[in-house]
């Protein structure tokens, strides 16, 4: 069965033109959906992957109307083959049941884990450099020593958390785990 996936960014762009398209190509059943790509809920490519099965071929007009990023749009490429699910991008005219196909997707998937492995590795090294000139990462604590100090003894005799934090001027969750640790050092 072909099933057809359409999705624009916002309800002012169409979905009209990829729809055509994909009913062009012979789609029996389009899902779609008007959700930017940076967002990760997308309904209407969950119910077409979980719609599809083996021997299915999931077309779309473009090969970004898959994913939010590089890595999700190959992740989602992978899941699908692995399913013996077809994936036909019109835009690239990759169809992933051909060897040109096939060969694509997987240099394609290649240089994509290579690609994650070197930022994990430049991010590690990025890391101990700054750790050995003595550098921590994390934000700046939103207390110094002193208002740590003046909050715990005002904690101690009784005064609220919502105070204190209103006191300080932070929230009264960094009130509490402040008090916690505390607590955990004793």
């Amino acid at each position: 069965m072909k099933l057809g996936y359409a999705r624009v960014s916002t309800a002012d762009q169409s979905l009209q033109t990829q729809t055509d398209a994909l009913k062009a190509a012979g789609c029996e059943r389009i899902f779609s959906d008007v959700a930017s790509g940076a967002k990760a809920k997308r309904p209407g490519l969950d119910d077409a992957i979980t719609y599809a099965r083996e021997g299915d071929v999931l077309i779309v007009t473009r090969l970004d109307r898959l994913g939010r990023t590089v890595l999700d749009t190959l992740a989602t490429l992978r899941d699908l083959d692995e399913r013996g699910i077809r994936v036909k991008a019109q835009d690239i005219d990759l169809d992933t049941a051909t060897p040109a196909g096939r060969l694509v997707l997987t240099v394609i998937l290649a240089l994509a884990e290579w690609e994650r492995d070197t930022i994990l590795a430049r991010t590690r090294e990025g890391l101990d450099a700054a750790k050995a000139r003595g550098r921590v990462g994390g934000r700046k604590p939103a207390l110094n020593a002193q208002q740590q100090d003046t909050a715990l003894s005002a904690l101690a005799a009784g005064m609220p958390i919502a105070e204190v934090a209103r006191l300080l001027g932070v929230s009264r969750w960094t009130i509490t785990r402040l008090r916690d640790r505390a607590r955990e050092d004793q």
